[in-house]
C-alpha cells in the first residue's frame, strides 16, 4: 500500500483492507466489499440527476419512474428546494430538542393547517413515524383504558417499517422472523376483508384492541386500493370499540394519489397519521401527526428522537410541502395518472401480459398475468438495461411511482422502454 493510500485510512483499520478515496474509482464491487449486505442493488451507479432524468457513472441517461421508492417527489434538484437548503445550510444546521426552531414549527403549522392534525412529531423516516403512532396509541389506551387494552390490528402483507416493532405490524414473516421473540399483540387480517375485521374485533369483545393501523393503499403487499367499505368498517369499528384508526400514509401522502393525503379522497379520517417519504423530497424527514387529546398521552421524555425536527429537513419539507399543495400539481397528479394508464393499456394490448392495472395518482401496479407470474424482479432489471427505474410490489406486480411533475415526453419515453423491457423480460 502507498504511502498516500495508507494515509487515508482511519486508525484501526485493519492491514489488507483497500481504503477508498472520494477520488478513487467506484465501482459496484465495492458494495459487496463494504456495505453490510441487506440490498442487492443495481449494477449501475447513478451519479447525476435532474428532474425525472438520471445519469450513471458511464452517462447513460435513465427515465426514474421509481422517485427512490416514492421519495424524491418533485423530481431530482428542484431549484426552489435546492435554494431553500442552501439558504438554511448557511443559517442553521442542527440543534437539539432542549430547544426548538422556526422551519419546525413552520413546517408543524402548514401540515395542521392542512389536515385534521393539531399536534405534529417530527422524525427521520417512515419507520419512526409508524413506531411512534404505535406507541402512542398504546400509551393513550393505557392510560384512559388501562394495561389491557394494547392489541393492535393489522392487515396481512403490510409495510409499515423495519423496526421490530413495525415489522411485527406489518404482517410479512419474510421481515419479522429470525430475530427472536417479536412483539406481542397484534392481529393480522387480509386487507379489504370487512368480515375478518369484524372478526377480529369480535375477539376478547375488542375491549383489548387499542387501534387498528391501515395503509389507505398498499403498496408493497400489491398496489391494493382499500375499498371504502374496508376503510369506513375500520372507523366505524374503531369508534364503537374506543380504539384509534392510524393511517400509515408514508407512501400515499404528499400528493402521490392526486389529494395531499389519501384519507381526503375516501372520506375516512384516521386519529393518527404518518408520513414521510415524499415529505422531504429526498432529505430524511418523518412526520405523525394527531389531535390533542391524543397527543397529551406523550408527555415530556416519554418519547423521543434526536434528529427529529432538524432545521435542515424541515426547511426542505416546508418548501416540498409548499409546491405540492396546490391546485396545479395536485390536478397534474391526476392528469398525469391518466396518461400512465392508456399508455399502459395500450401496451397491454400489443403485449397481453399485464392481468389487471391499478392504482391512484402516479402510484400504479401492473399484475403480471398468469404466464408470467413471479417474474416482476426480470421486469425491473430488464428495465434498468432499458434505460428506465421502476419498482416492483412483490414478485408479481410492476410498480410505478414516479415524480409527481413528471413531463409528459418523459411519461411516454419511460412508456416505450418499459415495452422494451417487458419485451426482452417475458419471452
Amino acid at each position: 500500500m502507498s504511502t498516500s493510500s495508507a494515509a487515508l485510512l482511519a486508525p484501526g483499520t485493519r492491514a489488507g483492507v483497500e481504503a477508498h478515496s472520494p477520488l478513487l474509482p467506484v465501482t459496484r464491487a465495492m458494495f459487496d466489499q463494504l456495505m453490510v449486505p441487506c440490498y442487492a442493488p443495481a449494477a449501475f451507479i447513478p451519479v447525476r440527476a435532474a428532474g425525472s432524468r438520471v445519469w450513471d457513472q458511464q452517462g447513460r441517461m435513465y427515465i426514474d419512474f421509481a422517485s427512490g421508492v416514492a421519495v424524491t417527489s418533485l423530481g431530482h434538484c428542484h431549484p426552489a428546494i435546492v435554494k431553500v437548503l442552501t439558504e438554511q445550510a448557511h443559517t442553521l444546521w442542527h440543534v437539539s430538542n432542549w430547544m426548538t426552531n422556526e422551519p419546525a414549527l413552520r413546517l408543524a403549522a402548514k401540515l395542521i393547517d392542512a389536515t385534521f392534525a393539531e399536534r405534529v412529531f417530527l422524525c427521520n423516516s417512515g419507520a419512526e413515524a409508524n413506531e411512534a403512532a404505535l406507541k402512542l396509541a398504546r400509551r393513550y389506551a393505557h392510560d384512559h383504558y388501562g394495561p389491557e387494552k394494547f392489541r393492535v390490528i393489522s392487515t396481512l402483507n403490510a409495510f409499515h417499517g423495519r423496526t421490530l416493532f413495525t415489522v411485527s405490524a406489518g404482517g410479512q414473516a419474510k421481515y419479522s422472523s429470525g430475530f427472536g421473540p417479536p412483539p406481542t399483540g397484534f392481529t393480522h387480517i387480509r386487507y379489504n376483508d370487512v368480515a375478518g375485521l369484524e372478526a377480529a374485533f369480535a375477539e376478547e369483545g375488542g375491549d383489548d384492541v387499542c387501534a387498528v393501523i391501515l395503509e389507505p393503499m398498499q403498496g408493497e403487499g400489491g398496489m391494493i386500493p382499500g375499498t371504502p367499505e374496508f376503510l369506513s368498517a375500520a372507523r366505524r369499528l374503531c369508534d364503537e370499540h374506543d380504539a384509534l384508526l392510524i393511517f400509515d400514509e408514508i407512501q400515499s401522502g404528499m400528493g402521490r394519489t392526486g389529494a395531499l393525503f389519501s384519507y381526503m379522497q375516501k372520506g375516512v379520517v384516521p386519529n393518527i397519521l404518518t408520513s414521510a417519504k415524499g415529505l422531504g423530497g429526498g432529505f430524511p424527514i418523518g412526520a405523525m401527526v394527531t389531535t390533542t387529546e391524543i397527543a397529551g398521552a406523550f408527555s415530556v421524555g416519554v418519547h423521543g428522537s434526536t434528529f427529529g425536527g432538524n432545521p435542515l429537513a424541515c426547511a426542505v419539507a416546508g418548501a416540498v410541502f409548499d409546491l405540492i399543495n396546490t391546485v396545479e400539481v395536485l390536478d397534474g397528479v391526476k392528469a398525469r395518472h391518466a396518461l400512465f394508464m392508456e399508455g399502459l393499456r395500450t401496451i397491454n394490448a400489443r403485449r397481453e401480459v399485464f392481468s389487471d392495472i391499478r392504482g391512484e395518482g402516479v402510484w400504479l401496479g401492473c399484475e403480471l398475468a398468469e404466464a408470467w407470474r413471479g417474474k416482476a424482479m426480470d421486469v425491473m432489471r430488464a428495465a434498468g438495461d432499458a434505460g428506465l427505474m421502476v419498482l416492483v410490489a412483490g414478485p408479481d406486480v410492476v410498480r410505478i411511482a414516479p415524480s409527481l411533475v413528471i413531463s409528459l415526453d418523459e411519461i411516454l419515453e419511460g412508456l416505450a422502454r418499459l415495452e422494451t423491457a417487458l419485451g426482452k423480460a417475458l419471452v
